[in-house]
């Protein structure tokens, strides 16, 4: 997409919002491959707008960050999954571990920016998360957050991307037992933190900071490659709204979000008469397959069918 096209959304959106108060951020696909993506940040920075970027690390290094800061870089994640063999596997690069690591060692020094490392968790790395966790604590990460793969795409077909739900529990006490470990406030600890997948009960409270709540179409939204107009990149093309070619941006923020702000449609088939659906409203959007059924609930993959 030119950015001139996207610019024209955020002139759009801008008198309607505080720019201080609303995060934009460079996903894909990999925000780097854009060699403008300097000039994005810039043209956002002088608007207003705290703007990030979500990479693989593969093109970052010393004088590419040092572009991106003197345009206004507020925020970055690094995706690190797992040791060199296991994370090679899953991104397809035998450079990419070495990659991501050297761009989080360099990050590191980084004393005004915010900046994470994301773990996508698989049975492939798993059994090694808490050497995995110590690594990470030694080349400098402070906040870590995992999440598990959703069963679209090749992650629906793939058993070697999909946790079992012993795994998946075994997940959720792993990070409840890092969490306390860095509520002690000692040196050499790490904040992990579950992803915003699914709502998962009893661990409300333990593997997050807020109670779990899909915030797609309420405070979320995304300008995808074709300018289609979403919720959130993760969601199902059919639940797009609109097109940045066809239609005013605010006025399908404004008038058709409406399926995501109100989601008493979600109440069909497993969560018909779940008395949970009150706290979770069906999940998240992106768990939601073309039809709006739910492809997986995660407080039963820690409850079992308990209702």
């Amino acid at each position: 997409m030119p950015f001139e096209d996207f610019l024209s959304v955020i002139d759009n959106i801008t008198p309607q919002v505080n720019p201080n108060n609303v995060l934009v951020i460079f996903t894909g696909g990999e925000a780097l491959v854009r060699e403008d993506i300097e000039r994005c940040g810039l043209e956002l920075y002088r608007r207003g707008f705290p703007w990030g970027i979500v990479t693989n690390g593969m093109l970052l290094n010393r004088s590419r960050l040092d572009s991106l800061l003197a345009s206004g870089l507020h925020s970055i994640t690094v995706s690190l999954d797992g040791f060199e063999e296991e994370h090679n596997w899953l991104r397809g690069n035998t450079l990419s571990f070495k990659s991501a690591s050297e761009s989080i060692q360099m990050l590191s020094q980084e004393k005004e920016l915010a900046w994470d490392v994301v773990t996508c968790v698989t049975p492939r790395n798993y059994d090694t998360l808490e050497n995995f966790k110590n690594y990470l604590i030694s080349i400098g990460v402070k906040e870590w957050r995992l999440f598990t793969v959703f069963p679209v795409g090749r992650g629906a077909k793939n058993r070697d991307l999909q946790l079992s739900d012993d795994q998946f529990v075994g997940l959720m006490e792993f990070i409840k037992k890092t969490r306390s470990e860095a509520k002690t406030g000692s040196e050499g600890v790490i904040y992990a933190s579950y992803g915003c997948e699914g709502f998962l009960g009893k661990y409300e409270a333990e593997v997050r900071d807020n109670f779990y709540s899909c915030r797609a179409g309420v405070n979320v939204a995304s300008v995808l490659a074709d300018g289609s107009i979403s919720a959130c990149p993760s969601i199902r093309s059919n639940f797009n709204q609109g097109n940045i070619y066809t239609d005013s941006f605010i006025d399908v923020w404004n008038n058709k979000f409406g399926k995501f702000r109100d989601r008493s449609w979600a109440r069909k088939g497993e969560c018909l008469d779940c008395k949970q659906f009150r706290f979770c409203l069906g999940g998240g959007m992106h768990l939601r397959d073309e039809n709006e059924n739910l492809l997986v609930c995660h407080y039963k993959r820690v409850h079992g069918n308990a209702n």
